[in-house]
């Protein structure tokens, strides 16, 4: 539950969200769980088995954002730098394949170009979804 209270006469606005930050990471889990069975449905060559695997993706592909993937950015810094950027999908491709590797059978990456065009329909349907949801 949201509550918002603007008041013009005394400049006041007071905004309460009720939601945890645990529910709020389950509910992008589920958002990300979405987009990544329809970038699997959209993309051959990346199989999801169903949604559980679908929300462990997404589980595991938020660690590996949160923890390998400024780790990767750094060290990989002067090449994305004279790459002007483009070897930054380099890097999720390759988290997408550290995610077929750590998650297993239930998802599979086949190739490279699967992986880059996997990671770019995954952030736009992502993104859309978020925007659905009411999500910043």
């Amino acid at each position: 539950m949201l509550l918002n209270h603007d008041c013009a006469n005394c400049g006041a606005y007071l905004r309460i969200n009720i939601y945890s930050e645990p529910m709020n990471f389950l509910v992008n889990m589920v958002i990300s769980a979405i987009a990544i069975l329809i970038s699997a449905f959209l993309i051959p060559g990346i199989q999801v088995d169903g949604f559980i695997s679908a929300l462990l993706v997404a589980v595991v592909l938020a660690v590996l954002n949160r923890i390998i993937k400024p780790l990767l950015v750094v060290f990989t810094l002067p090449i994305t730098i004279l790459t002007l950027g483009l070897f930054y999908l380099v890097i999720n491709v390759m988290l997408i394949y550290i995610a077929d590797w750590i998650v297993g059978p239930g998802f599979t990456v086949k190739g490279f170009f699967p992986a880059l065009f996997f990671s770019i329909v995954l952030s736009v349907v992502n993104s859309v979804l978020d925007a659905m949801a009411g999500e910043k």
